[in-house]
């Protein structure tokens, strides 16, 4: 029986990329493809609006999407494991339960 070799993934990340981009407001959807992450950041304080349809008052806050990140539906799984264990991980170093 001839063993297969494991692979190894060699990541490298480019210099505009590697400092990465603020969010504070993180919005997760799918289609039939796949999920899509889009991540905002708030632009401006929020301020009351009125709907122009219906007259209803509501809050209005203004965000920008920084980035948005499209998954196959597989690698999903592999992200909220990847999330979970370093949020354990976090909470372990930290001390704050999120």
């Amino acid at each position: 029986m001839i063993e297969e070799p494991e692979s190894r993934l060699e990541v490298s990340i480019s210099a505009e990329v590697e400092a990465g981009q603020y969010a504070n407001f993180a919005s997760v959807w799918h289609t039939r493809d796949g999920f899509i992450l889009d991540f905002a950041v708030i632009t401006r304080p929020p301020a009351l609006a009125d709907d122009p349809q219906s007259g209803t008052p509501y809050v209005s806050v203004p965000t920008r999407i920084v980035s948005r990140i499209r998954l196959p539906p597989a690698q999903v799984f592999e992200l909220m494991k990847a999330l979970e264990q370093q949020l354990t991980a976090f909470e372990k170093e930290t001390g704050h339960k999120l």
